[in-house]
């Protein structure tokens, strides 16, 4: 029955994505959705973001062993750069009118650095794709005989045909009834966890020690990486696509504005449902934990609930998964045909040829993801490094350009070089300080230095 029910939603969301093809008319409505989304879809939107296999399974693990400061990055550093976003960058894109991030960076500093940091962008999308197909195979496998590689193919072939068919309208669309599933979901879940554990007073007092410890201990190497966590997504998926196409949607700037808080704040208080369900189900059933911690949640609802709970918890958790997966196929794929592809033709390209275009690379950017995640099913890990490589390399730039009158090509390129060099090579050497702390200050340093020693040429494009 539960499969069945299953089954019964898979289909339906492929319908939404059958009939939401029929609102693309062109690649402004695959990618940004017509620039026509109202509050409630954008906000669920956004939600949806990040909402997906690191929140649920990832962060619910990494918080049983290292607790709140575990899980820093996600759900507060993703909440946090909601909030950043709509503050500080939303307003100065959203009135470029401009399809990608990609075209921002082209707007600020010319083609050559439009390509550079599309070059930057793209791999970091594949194992962020990768990290939400191993989880959903897993979530097939907790209910199936499949393996894990014919779970990820099945995944990607679900989220790739509503994705291909309708884009950013079929995400909105979708997003919305995820969210619905996954706020439902979480709330019922956290219900029966509390009642069968005998209330939440019970399930805090058996927390292990140090569970909520938010602040870090005294001394300078703990403040530092504290807030080195902050920023992994607090700053480091601000210059993502992802975050751009959802937020650029939104039908008006004001809309886009409240919808990042509003997101923000969801995001932020249902992160927290995963951990209580995860500290809960790890005070009932021990042995369930020491199994499989990724697959504490799902395990532990198959084995202690009734079947509407299962249905329920298991639609939410196929949601949150789905959501962000269509996100980051649709993200890599856009900026692939919009700055690298649309290029090369000069002008020469017509919409429809765009948009079959970007359908192509849909199906493409699940092709490398599948093979990334068939190499490595670490949940967190995936999503983690994804957001780095962006922090290291286009915060700096994207930020100096929109706020520092002196930025320039060559400081951006110097930035987005030297932040992934010092990255790479210091998180080798296993530091006491995060390696992307000081992959972020090389970057900024190199911004400064380069700016400075070669100002902007306004010939240069």
């Amino acid at each position: 029955m539960l499969l069945a029910a299953i089954v019964v939603y898979l289909v339906l969301t492929l319908l939404v994505g059958a009939f939401a093809s029929r609102l693309v008319k062109g690649s402004n409505d695959f990618v940004l959705a017509g620039r026509s989304l109202p509050l409630f879809l954008s906000a669920s939107a956004l939600f949806a973001t990040w909402f997906g296999s690191e929140t649920i399974f990832g962060a619910s693990s990494i918080y049983l062993e290292e607790g709140l400061q575990g899980v820093i990055e996600d759900p507060f550093g993703g909440a946090l750069c909601l909030v950043l976003f709509g503050m500080f960058f939303l307003r100065p894109m959203y009135r470029m009118g401009v399809l990608t991030i990609g075209d921002v960076f082209k707007k600020i500093y010319g083609k050559r650095i439009e390509f550079t940091a599309t070059v930057f962008l793209v791999p970091v999308y594949f194992g962020y794709v990768a990290a939400q197909l191993v989880a959903m195979s897993l979530v097939f496998g907790a209910v199936t005989d499949l393996t894990l590689i014919e779970g990820i193919l099945l995944s990607a072939g679900i989220v790739v045909f509503y994705t291909f068919l309708g884009g950013m309208w079929a995400i909105s669309i979708t997003d919305f009834i995820q969210t619905l599933m996954i706020v439902v979901g979480l709330i019922a879940v956290t219900v029966m966890v509390t009642r069968d554990a005998g209330g939440v007073e019970f399930i805090l007092d058996k927390a292990p020690e140090g569970s909520f410890q938010f602040l870090p201990d005294a001394g300078f190497t703990s403040w530092v990486n504290y807030f080195g966590a902050w920023i992994i997504l607090g700053l480091g998926s601000i210059p993502s696509q992802d975050i751009y196409q959802r937020v650029m949607s939104a039908k008006s700037e004001n809309v886009a504005v409240r919808s990042t808080y509003l997101a923000g704040g969801f995001y932020v208080t249902f992160g927290l449902l995963p951990l209580f369900i995860a500290l809960a189900a790890q005070v009932m059933y021990p042995e369930l934990y020491l199994e499989n911690k990724q697959m504490l949640l799902p395990a532990m609802v198959l084995a202690h609930s009734n079947l509407p709970i299962q249905i329920i918890f298991f639609g939410a958790l196929i949601s949150a998964i789905m959501s962000t997966a269509s996100s980051g196929l649709l993200a890599p794929a856009a900026l692939i045909s919009e700055n690298l592809i649309r290029p090369l033709f000069k002008g020469k390209l017509s919409d429809a040829h765009l948009l079959w275009i970007l359908r192509i690379n849909v199906v493409l950017v699940a092709l490398v993801s599948i093979y990334m995640a068939s190499q490595d099913s670490n949940i967190y890990e995936l999503v983690a490094s994804a957001s780095i490589l962006l922090l290291v390399s286009l915060f700096a730039p994207l930020t100096a350009g929109l706020y520092w009158k002196k930025a320039s090509p060559v400081g951006a390129v110097s930035s987005m070089v030297f932040g992934m060099l010092v990255y790479l090579f210091v998180d080798r050497l296993n530091l006491e300080i995060s390696s992307h702390i000081y992959g972020l200050l090389a970057s900024i340093f190199a911004m400064i230095i380069g700016s400075l020693a070669f100002p902007r040429n306004k010939s240069i494009v």
